[in-house]
């Protein structure tokens, strides 16, 4: 049971990384249970277009220049070459989930997507000042980039929601232990993929 109720009035949605490289078979960064579950993603973002709740999109984005995200690359030497690249095929939202004219995407260099972003002022401004305390998280991977963003936005005070079904990590194991933790903390709750 949750310890709060999600209210559609005070909520956004946070698409994270739903992006080419992440998603396609045979891409850099390929994560088939987000594959499988863009269904449901694109469900929860309708659901919320269709009750006037606020969808953004997140981009993890890296450079050739220069390494933007020295400790993420060396724990995946393959990115310092391929993957994600500002401006690429690769790097872009995937169009099944592309963003709607007017919609909000946030370019982000870390898994979090709040550091160094301009997320949070975004997200305190997008229904009225001060108005949405709430975020609904799908997107991928949900153990890194998903988690990520909602810790990071505990410590902001929004309340966080995680679309159980409309996330998607690199193994069950993986997908379990992010829906265990979510659903155990005061602050957060694992919703299935239906805002009301």
């Amino acid at each position: 049971m949750s310890p709060w109720e999600l209210d559609r009035r005070r909520s956004a949605l946070l698409v994270i990384d739903m992006q080419n490289d992440f998603v396609r078979r045979g891409f850099p960064m390929e994560v088939p249970m987000a594959r499988a579950r863009i269904g449901a993603m694109r469900e929860v973002a309708a659901r919320c277009r269709a009750v006037g709740v606020p969808v953004l999109c997140t981009r993890h984005v890296l450079f050739d220049s220069f390494d933007v995200s020295p400790l993420e690359t060396a724990r995946n030497p393959a990115l310092r070459t391929a993957g994600l690249r500002a401006g690429s095929h690769g790097a872009e939202i995937v169009e099944e989930l592309a963003p709607e004219p007017g919609e909000v995407v946030i370019d982000k260099h870390r898994y979090d997507a709040f550091h160094n972003t301009p997320l949070h002022s975004v997200l305190t401004t997008i229904r009225g000042p001060h108005v949405v305390d709430t975020v609904i998280i799908t997107g991928t991977l949900t153990d890194v980039c998903c988690e990520s963003t909602a810790r990071s936005a505990f410590m902001r005070d929004y309340k966080v929601a995680f679309a159980a079904d409309a996330t998607g990590a690199l193994s069950e194991a993986a997908q379990e232990a992010t829906r265990r933790c979510a659903a155990s903390k005061r602050s957060s709750a694992a919703f299935p993929a239906t805002p009301s």
